[in-house]
């Protein structure tokens, strides 16, 4: 009888030996799956953020290149074609043989205008944040001040702790869209620009006194969605409040463990 048992339970035995080494198996695979998902999910999310953190540079350097290039053609360009004007009418007043040295000087004076129209036109090279986010947008506050678009005005709070340098590209184009929508559609006097910084997080808050806006019905086009998914890539919370004719906040609460500087 003992015998005979012997077969029966080997045969048993191997079952399940073979059931678990299978039930193995299976979770083995499963979780080879599971991990290769989260492996392609994490390289396609980082290979998403350097496209934007690629494209965030190549706007920066189109809109910096922009203002020189608008700074050269209306300001330089306006004063150098003045004064060919002004040299035009002395030539032609004068009789002397001062005449000629003069008609050389507005020549060379014409030039230079030409010169710098051509280079406006075909101004290149590479734009970095050199000195961090907050010194890039007080030029940029300064610079509409001083040409009297808007009342730009910054305010910072705490002690400036240090952030990752791509994340600050991301942050600085996030306030170039927020300060070009304030312009282009709030038709405020002002805008405020409040960083604060405390151990956790750092706070920009962009505050205009415009028209506003109701948040229900606002334009997909506004740049508010792409504000969002920029911030969304550097771990920042981004908020929105509006009223009509109450003005808009735009709020970036980042958390500055996502990126200190190496």
């Amino acid at each position: 009888m003992e015998q005979k048992e012997i077969p029966l339970l080997i045969i048993s035995f191997s079952i399940v030996l073979l059931t678990l080494l299978g039930t193995l198996l299976v979770f083995f695979l499963y979780f080879q799956k599971k991990k290769s998902k989260f492996l392609m999910d994490k390289m396609e999310a980082e290979l998403f953020f350097n496209s934007e953190l690629a494209k965030s540079r190549i706007e920066i350097k189109e809109q910096t290149l922009s203002n020189i290039s608008r700074e050269l053609h209306d300001n330089i360009g306006q004063i150098l074609s003045v004064a060919v004007m002004q040299l035009n009418l002395m030539v032609a007043k004068i009789d002397t043989d001062d005449k000629h040295e003069l008609d050389e000087v507005r020549k060379l004076v014409s030039k230079s205008l030409d010169e710098i129209r051509m280079v406006a036109k075909l101004i290149n090279g590479d734009v970095e944040l050199q000195s961090g986010f907050i010194d890039a947008v007080t030029e940029d506050l300064n610079r509409i001040t001083k040409l009297k678009i808007i009342n730009g005005n910054l305010n910072i709070s705490g002690q400036i702790q240090p952030i990752d340098p791509q994340h600050e590209v991301i942050i600085y184009r996030i306030l170039q869209e927020a300060i070009s929508n304030a312009l282009k559609y709030s038709h405020s006097k002002t805008i405020d620009v409040d960083i604060c910084f405390d151990a956790r997080e750092c706070i920009i808050e962009i505050t205009d006194s415009g028209i506003g806006f109701n948040n229900a019905t606002v334009a997909k086009g506004s740049g508010l969605a792409n504000m969002n998914t920029r911030a969304r890539l550097i771990g920042a919370a981004f908020l929105v409040s509006s009223r009509p004719n109450e003005g808009t906040k735009l709020k970036i609460v980042y958390p500055l463990e996502k990126g200190r500087k190496e």
